[in-house]
């Protein structure tokens, strides 16, 4: 509020919700948000948080040894990153390279490929879906997390991917007994985003 008064044009926040605890913390977002509205006032927000900096940013810069990686969108950052850096630094992301890229996605490279944009069906599953990748594996992994579930599947074809769900019709015991389930995975193709090399 302090700094609010002398009319900036540009006010840091430097962490500034870092001690709180979730609840408050998410409630302070809201409100912050608000504020940065109402008086029009450009806010540079730092954080180490990434879904706090997907949530209150307009456009981020993801910085790695004092160089910046990316600019954009949020939007831009978390579906397109630019370096294998930001896809693993921004929310979870499973990249696919080497032999494994090759036998899933049917190409050399480095691919991002994010949790919830990938379907969890049985093995013997045959999806005919046009334009759709699938891959094998086993469920190593079993995260519940109350509205949604993380699971971590090994692939037959080397490396692993980690899929969230949500929890529509399934609870923690429904979940938990997935570990070392046989699985088939399948996501759209347009979701498999090749991230260039870094440079």
């Amino acid at each position: 509020a302090r700094a609010l008064v002398g009319r900036p044009r540009v006010l840091l926040l430097d962490e500034p919700l870092g001690a709180l605890d979730l609840k408050l913390r998410e409630q302070m977002q809201v409100e912050l948000k608000a504020i940065q509205r109402d008086v029009g006032i450009t806010f540079v927000f730092v954080t180490h948080d990434q879904e706090e900096a997907l949530t209150m940013s307009d456009r981020i810069a993801v910085f790695r040894q004092g160089r910046i990686e990316q600019t954009g969108t949020p939007a831009e950052i978390y579906e397109r990153p630019a370096t294998p850096f930001v896809a693993g630094f921004v929310g979870i992301s499973n990249l696919l390279g080497g032999d494994a890229a090759e036998r899933v996605v049917g190409s050399s490279g480095t691919y991002s490929i994010r949790p919830e944009k990938i379907r969890v069906l049985k093995e013997s599953a045959t999806p005919d879906e046009p334009e759709h990748s699938t891959a094998t594996g086993t469920v190593a992994e079993v995260f519940y997390l109350g509205d949604a579930t993380r699971f971590l599947v090994e692939l037959d074809a080397g490396g692993s991917l980690t899929v969230l769900r949500q929890n529509l019709e399934t609870s923690s015991e429904d979940v938990a007994a997935c570990r070392g389930a046989r699985v088939r995975l399948l996501w759209h193709d347009h979701h498999t985003f090749r991230v260039p090399e870094a440079q």
